[in-house]
C-alpha cells in the first residue's frame, strides 16, 4: 500500500508516517518546512530504518501538486495534515490561514476527486465552538468559529463533504481531533513548535527546561471547577493509530457511505492546573506559572464523546495524560541535550 500524508514532517503527521512504515506502507511525504523541520527526517528513520520518499512541496502551489500525482500514480490514500493551527496566529493573521489551510486543501482536492482516491483530513474540535452539551459528540451542532483557525476546518469539512456529494466514488473521513499532547516513546520525534509555543504542553515543558521563565496560564474566572479551561488531552501516539486505523477502514470499507466524521480523543477533560498538577507529580518537577488575561478564540470547556469511533472503526485511548506528560519532558530533554 502506498500513503501520502501531508504535512508529514509535522507533529501528527511525522508519527503517522513512523506507524505506516512500521506496518510495512510505503509513504509519500511532503512538507514545505513552514511549521517543520528537515532533521525530523533522521528520527523517523532512526525509529523505523526506514524512510519515507520526501518532496519539499508546497500545496498551494498547484504545479507541483499535479507533478507529484503524475509522478506517483499509484497512491492508495491520502492522510492530510498540511495546515496552519494556532488558534491565537490565526486571529493575528487570518488572510494567511485562509490561503494556506483552504487554499492547499482546494488544490488537493481536484487530483483526489478525479482519481477518487480516499481521504483522511485532520479537522479539529474547534468545529464546535463552545458546544452546547457536553461530552461534544458528532451530532453535536457546529457553533460559529472563535478564530479564523476553526472557521478554515469548517470550511474544509465542508468543501470534503460537497465533493463526497458530488462523487460517489470519492471517500473521505473527518478525524475531530481534541488536544494532542506528547511524543514517541524513542525521544526521537515530538511536538517542536517554531518561536513561541501556543499549546499548553509544549510551552510547560520549555519553562521547566528553562527556556521561558513562567508559563502563562490564560484566564482563572472561567465557569469551570478552578477556573481554567478544560481540555481533553490525547496522546500523541493514540492519535496516529487513530490514523492508522481510519485509513485501513476507510480503503478497505465495503460500506456505502462517502463521507463520515469521527471525534478523537480521551472522553475525559482535564484543567490547565490540573494538567501542571499532573505533570509536576509525574516527573517530579515544579512548574512556575503565572495567570493571565484569558486569549480571544479560547473555549471554555471540551472533551469528546468517542463511543462513534470505538463502535465503527474498533479504535479507543490508550495512553494516560500521565504518560503523555511524560514523554512530552523526555523529548523536551532530548532537544536540550542536542541544541
Amino acid at each position: 500500500m502506498k500513503i501520502l500524508v501531508t504535512g508529514g514532517l509535522g507533529y501528527i503527521g511525522s508519527h503517522v508516517t513512523v506507524m505506516l512504515l512500521q506496518k510495512g506502507v510505503e509513504v509519500i511525504s511532503v512538507d514545505n518546512l513552514d511549521n517543520s523541520r528537515i532533521e525530523v527526517l533522521n528520527g523517523i528513520k532512526a525509529i523505523t530504518n526506514k524512510e519515507p520518499f520526501f518532496d519539499n512541496l508546497d500545496l498551494r502551489n498547484q504545479n507541483q501538486i499535479q507533478d507529484l500525482f503524475k509522478k506517483h500514480t499509484d497512491i492508495d490514500g491520502v492522510i492530510h495534515f498540511a495546515a496552519y493551527k494556532s488558534v491565537g496566529e490565526s486571529v493575528d493573521k487570518p488572510l494567511a490561514y485562509y490561503q494556506n489551510n483552504v487554499g492547499g486543501l482546494l488544490n488537493l482536492l481536484k487530483p483526489l476527486c478525479e482519481l477518487n482516491i480516499p481521504l483522511i483530513f485532520s479537522s479539529s474540535c474547534t468545529v464546535y465552538g463552545q458546544a452546547l452539551k457536553l461530552p461534544i459528540d458528532e451530532n453535536s451542532s457546529v457553533q460559529p468559529a472563535s478564530s479564523p483557525y476553526g472557521f478554515t476546518k469548517q470550511i474544509g469539512e465542508q468543501l470534503i463533504k460537497d465533493c463526497c456529494k458530488a462523487n460517489s466514488d470519492f471517500k473521505s473521513i473527518l478525524l475531530r481531533y481534541f488536544n494532542p499532547v506528547g511524543a514517541h516513546p524513542s525521544a526521537k520525534i515530538g511536538e517542536y513548535p517554531q518561536g513561541i509555543p501556543q499549546n499548553l504542553v509544549p510551552f510547560l515543558t520549555q519553562t521547566v527546561i528553562g527556556k521561558r521563565s513562567l508559563l502563562k496560564v490564560f484566564g482563572k474566572d472561567y465557569d469551570t471547577p478552578d477556573g481554567t479551561c478544560i481540555r481533553d488531552y490525547i496522546h500523541v501516539m493514540d492519535l496516529a493509530q487513530a490514523h492508522i486505523d481510519s485509513i485501513y477502514y476507510l480503503i478497505s470499507s465495503n460500506q456505502k457511505f462517502s463521507c463520515e466524521t469521527f471525534n478523537v480523543g480521551t472522553g475525559r477533560g482535564f484543567s490547565v492546573l490540573e494538567v501542571i498538577k499532573a505533570f509536576e507529580k509525574t516527573t517530579g518537577e515544579s512548574v512556575p506559572y503565572k495567570f493571565t488575561n484569558p486569549r480571544v478564540g479560547d473555549t471554555i470547556s471540551a472533551y469528546a464523546d468517542v463511543k462513534k469511533i470505538e463502535k465503527q472503526i474498533g479504535w479507543k485511548a490508550k495512553y494516560s495524560l500521565e504518560e503523555a506528560l511524560q514523554s512530552a519532558w523526555n523529548w523536551e530533554k532530548e532537544i536540550d541535550k542536542n541544541s
